[in-house]
């Protein structure tokens, strides 16, 4: 696949690429406002391309973009497998960024099939059954790892260390990939929580895909679209640092996914543990 040359590589400058410093005047009650230096996360327009017709835009950070294509394209049901994508481009537009998807002829034209079905339907263009049906699209059945609270707890402890954007700016969500001991193996971040999701998941998929016995740890809630981003990559356990929707603890039992919410310091709370895994830790008990 092409890097655009100015395109964001993995690596330690993936958060300065994200954030510009801007000028603020920082106020408290009784003292006088000072002028200082702050960072700002960058939020930009991302066009995705698919062999030179553009499906969707999308507003994220513009860093670790060729993995977040990947990602979205897999989760979303565009691409089947990551081999279906033959070239990816990242390139700089006037109003924000490109990126560019060579996929194969079939899934493209499947992508097409489905942009006709949701236009001109109705008034108001992605009303209707149909498009209401498309809306909560099957969920596969994923492995749930026998996931330890110790893991958990080992992952939340190292996760600030790799929110370099977070800790600069205060504002982005970050995706990380644990292993089964809660080692933080793959993090990315982003101004959106399900773009942060489909990074990651695009840069498992460069690396062979996920481990069945590892779990993503997620620095925001758990709502339908992570359960299913997760689900659809093959990952068996989604953690979460905040709540879980109503439907996203539905989608997980059908998937057999292990969910987890409100992970923090020395507690956590488990929305759905497949009933196997809790045979295996009654009979290990």
């Amino acid at each position: 696949m092409n890097r655009h040359a100015g395109a964001p590589t993995p690596g330690d400058g993936r958060s300065s690429l994200a954030h510009q410093r801007v000028e603020v005047h920082r106020e408290a009650s009784g003292w006088a406002a000072d002028a200082v230096d702050d960072a700002l996360a960058l939020e930009v327009p991302v066009a995705l391309v698919y062999n030179g017709i553009s499906h969707a835009v999308m507003m994220a950070s513009p860093a670790d973009l060729e993995e977040f294509a990947l990602g979205f394209s897999l989760t979303e049901g565009i691409l089947a497998h990551p081999h279906e994508c033959y070239d990816l481009e990242v390139r700089e537009e006037s109003r924000g960024m490109a990126v560019h998807l060579t996929i194969a002829a079939q899934r493209l034209a499947e992508l097409k099939a489905r942009r006709r079905s949701l236009a001109g339907r109705t008034g108001c263009g992605l009303c209707g059954t149909e498009s209401l049906e498309q809306a909560i699209r099957p969920i596969p059945r994923v492995r749930a790892p026998a996931l330890g609270d110790a893991a958990i707890q080992h992952a939340l402890g190292a996760l600030a260390e790799h929110q370099r954007l977070q800790a600069a700016t205060g504002a982005t969500h970050a995706a990380a990939w644990c292993d089964a001991d809660g080692r933080v193996r793959l993090a990315r971040e982003d101004v959106g929580r399900h773009n942060a999701l489909d990074k990651l998941i695009g840069a498992l998929a460069r690396e062979g895909g996920p481990d069945e016995d590892g779990f993503v740890l997620v620095s925001s809630r758990a709502s339908y679209e992570m359960v299913h981003k997760s689900a659809c990559a093959g990952i068996g356990a989604l953690v979460a640092v905040s709540a879980a929707t109503a439907l996203a603890v539905e989608q997980a039992r059908e998937a057999g996914l292990l969910l987890v919410g409100f992970a923090r310091p020395g507690r956590q709370l488990i929305y759905h543990r497949p009933v196997d895994i809790l045979s295996a830790r009654a009979h290990d008990g």
